[in-house]
């Protein structure tokens, strides 16, 4: 027996022992491959609690103050991005990027907006208020928040943009001088023309316009971060789409959109052509178009030489055409028509008739009319009846088979971050320390600070009508502003297919 296994003996003792060590010496060298390999991941808790770049202070406790219920207060920080939540940055971040907005929001929608956007890395926000965006109580709460210029729409704010380039060209010229939306769209337009100027002057870097009904999503990155993103955008590019994701409400009573809302409905860009083709009619629910109101997204711009805005939608340039991507997953999060409340509110701002010829002459998209119709000429319980039937996702079926198919998707990261917000106090720290510093002279003011407010909605049209337009010869680059449009349909399979 012993001859049979001779072959499979070791030799001699020197050359077991050189076995041996050459087996420990791979088994030594695989293991700090693998060590190294796995350190060159960090934590992902320790990557932001041990950061020392952005210190935090303890949240400020206040007893009684205006949108506690919204906006609320809890003992401790449970969110683990920053510690301290103090934001205390500015110069140090690069690239430097701002958000400009025109708004009429409330404080309570405003406020976790700003704070958002401040945690994924935007330092500027200049925000061009009117309505309840504009009171002297909302102001003296966005004015103390560092990063934050408030501009009112003034007298002379619109006499300067009546007397503005953009005013005197053509390319805007097709929405002047019409009610509601087309208005809005301008006034946006003009306002985004001086935030180019206050962005030059800030040093900023990128500029970004949003609504404060929208959050910028900057999936696709390791660090969730819109600096991170737009750092690795080549220097040769001028400007970067975000598409947009909408809302899908699973309730009819949601009160805080940010922080209830979690289910969006992808873009046209983000979805294979027979993903969306072959499931546009549910994803639609019977409503005129994919998504409720506008699908082409949000842009971002290097602030540069001869930027101008081209609608609230895009950015463009004097004299070039930009150089122009789209991102492949970061996206904008649109909260449209997340309230109930939303549909009078909505008609409210506007001063149309429920006609067919008004409504036509008012709103650029589809659903946008018929919502007004609705809220227009319906009890409420009618309007909530169509509300259910046509924002509303009811149907547990039809959303399991959607999200599986990759049309609906669930984002919870936006929730999070402003929920965390909430409860360790930032939220009612800032309102608390502003309502100390309003003075009673300011209170007497704030009445008649919102009735110039209200009677200065007009007054851009009524001075533009007045003084005439000097019409400026503009080159071939220069097209027609971009205004919010709806996402393919059906009838345009044939041109994608």
């Amino acid at each position: 027996m012993s001859g049979l296994f001779t072959g499979l003996r070791p030799a001699n003792s020197s050359h077991t022992t050189s076995s041996l060590m050459g087996f420990f010496t791979f088994i030594l060298l695989l293991s700090l491959a693998l060590i190294a390999f796995f350190l060159q991941f960090p934590d992902p808790i320790t990557q932001f609690t041990d950061s020392k770049d952005d210190p935090v202070p303890e949240p400020v406790r206040s007893s009684s103050v205006d949108c506690a219920g919204l906006l609320g207060q809890s003992g401790k920080v449970s969110f683990p991005y920053y510690r301290d939540w103090k934001f205390d940055f500015g110069s140090d971040l690069i690239p430097k990027i701002c958000i400009t907005s025109t708004t009429s929001g409330g404080i309570e929608q405003i406020l976790p907006w700003i704070f958002y956007h401040k945690v994924i890395g935007i330092s500027n926000f200049f925000l061009f208020v009117e309505g309840n965006a504009a009171s002297l109580a909302s102001c003296k709460v966005l004015q103390s928040i560092k990063g934050v210029k408030i501009i009112h729409r003034t007298r002379d704010l619109e006499e300067q943009q009546a007397n503005s380039r953009i005013w005197n060209e053509t390319w805007l010229e097709p929405f002047f001088y019409k009610p509601c939306n087309y208005e809005l769209f301008v006034k946006q337009t003009l306002n985004m023309e001086n935030s180019i100027i206050m962005a030059r002057e800030a040093e900023m870097d990128w500029i970004i316009h949003l609504d404060t009904d929208e959050l910028m999503y900057p999936a696709g990155r390791e660090e969730y971060s819109v600096r991170k993103l737009l750092s690795d955008v080549p220097e040769d590019v001028d400007t970067v789409v975000f598409p947009n994701y909408e809302s899908s409400v699973e309730r009819d009573d949601i009160k805080e959109p940010f922080s209830e809302v979690t289910m969006f409905k992808k873009n046209f860009d983000h979805l294979s052509k027979e993903t969306y083709f072959g499931y546009y009619n549910e994803a639609s629910q019977g409503n005129p178009n994919y998504f409720l109101t506008y699908g082409n997204g949000k842009s971002a711009a290097r602030v540069q030489d001869h930027l101008r805005p081209n609608g609230a939608h895009r950015w463009h340039n004097y004299m070039k055409n930009p150089n122009e991507i789209k991102f492949d997953e970061a996206a904008v999060l649109h909260y449209t028509y997340s309230k109930f409340s939303d549909l009078t509110s909505r008609r409210d701002r506007c001063g149309c008739k429920p006609t067919r010829e008004d409504i036509e002459r008012c709103f650029m998209l589809d659903f946008d009319r018929n919502a007004f119709a609705i809220a227009s000429t319906s009890s409420e319980e009618e309007m909530l009846d169509w509300y259910r039937d046509h924002v509303v996702w009811t149907d547990k079926e039809l959303k399991l088979k959607l999200l599986t198919r990759g049309i609906l998707t669930r984002i919870y990261t936006p929730m999070v971050i402003i929920q965390s917000l909430k409860e360790s106090g930032v939220f009612s720290s800032v309102i608390a320390a502003a309502q100390k510093n309003i003075s009673d002279s300011d209170n007497q003011n704030l009445v008649s600070s919102e009735n110039v407010n209200k009677s200065l909605n007009y007054n851009l049209r009524e001075i533009g009508e007045s003084r005439g337009r000097k019409v400026l010869e503009i080159s071939a680059v220069n097209s027609h502003a971009i205004p919010p449009q709806s996402l393919p349909g059906l009838n345009d399979i044939h041109l994608h297919i």
